[in-house]
């Protein structure tokens, strides 16, 4: 049995990643925040075993996966646990932007230094869930943008430090998914910006407001999270998998316009949609 290890397992990408992999035989580590979560998980199949884990305290995971897989060691590792911070710059508190990173770059990469011994011995691959917004930076989206940016290069770093090994590391690239991750980063700019001063409202209150319509727009289009696991499974298992899979609508125009484009351009169109 291949097993696995999948952070931030709780709902969306990461829960749908665990669904798919038990439903093929994977043995699933499933790393999840609650007990509810993790009762939840379980009672979804018996390849899945749920466990307490925060990203940025892995290390007492690591004995707790190593007894069970023995010297099978892990065939995959995918890191999908994230938040979103959003918000205008000028006025974001830097220990927002030290906790976004913490979580969504420095935590993975934690999390992948404390398992390579068992991706050794696999021998496994690593995924690791990037965003569209790793490839293609827009306003009030620059927090979370930039811990995928650092994604991306941990990704591409990596898997040319891991050739000796035959580890092969992949990024999967969403654009606009249909995942809680939309509500809950919607819920902390609200708060966010009820918290800013009057001045950032008067500056940027307008954007804001059509950027939230366009966030809600493209999340009620999105495609479902079980889109994301396939392309997993494939960055997993396929003989010649890719180091990049974009995934979603739109994402491969977007890819194409930030390409060939000149910047000056792609801020032309960014500006009429948001400050027209």
């Amino acid at each position: 049995m291949k097993s696995i290890l999948i952070t931030g397992a709780s709902t969306g990408i990461g829960e749908a990643c665990a669904r798919y992999l038990a439903e093929r035989g994977w043995q699933v580590f499933a790393g999840v925040r609650r007990t509810e979560d993790a009762e939840k998980l379980q009672s979804v199949s018996i390849n899945i075993k749920a466990l307490q884990l925060d990203v940025t305290q892995i290390a007492e995971v690591f004995a707790n996966v190593q007894q069970i897989v023995g010297k099978g060691g892990l065939q995959g590792l995918i890191n999908n646990a994230g938040i979103a911070v959003v918000g205008p710059l000028e006025f974001l508190p830097i220990a927002d932007l030290r906790n976004q990173m913490e979580v969504n770059f420095i935590g993975q990469v934690e999390v992948t230094q404390t398992l390579l011994p068992l991706l050794r011995l696999g021998p496994g691959r690593v995924v690791n869930i990037s965003s569209i917004g790793g490839r293609a930076t827009s306003p009030f989206n620059v927090p979370y943008s930039a811990s995928k940016h650092a994604l991306e290069a941990f990704t591409d770093g990596l898997r040319r430090e891991l050739l000796p090994w035959n580890i092969h590391v992949a990024s999967v690239e969403p654009g606009a998914i249909a995942t809680p991750i939309w509500e809950r980063s919607l819920r902390r700019a609200d708060s966010m910006r009820a918290g800013l001063p009057r001045q950032a409202e008067d500056l940027y209150g307008i954007a804001m407001e059509r950027a939230r319509k366009q966030a809600l727009d493209a999340g009620a289009q999105g495609l479902s999270a079980e889109a994301v696991a396939r392309v997993v499974h494939h960055a997993l298992t396929a003989r010649r998998p890719r180091t990049r899979y974009a995934v979603g609508r739109g994402t491969r125009l977007v890819i194409w316009l930030i390409r060939f484009l000149p910047d000056e351009w792609v801020d032309w169109v960014i500006g009429r949609a948001l400050y027209r």
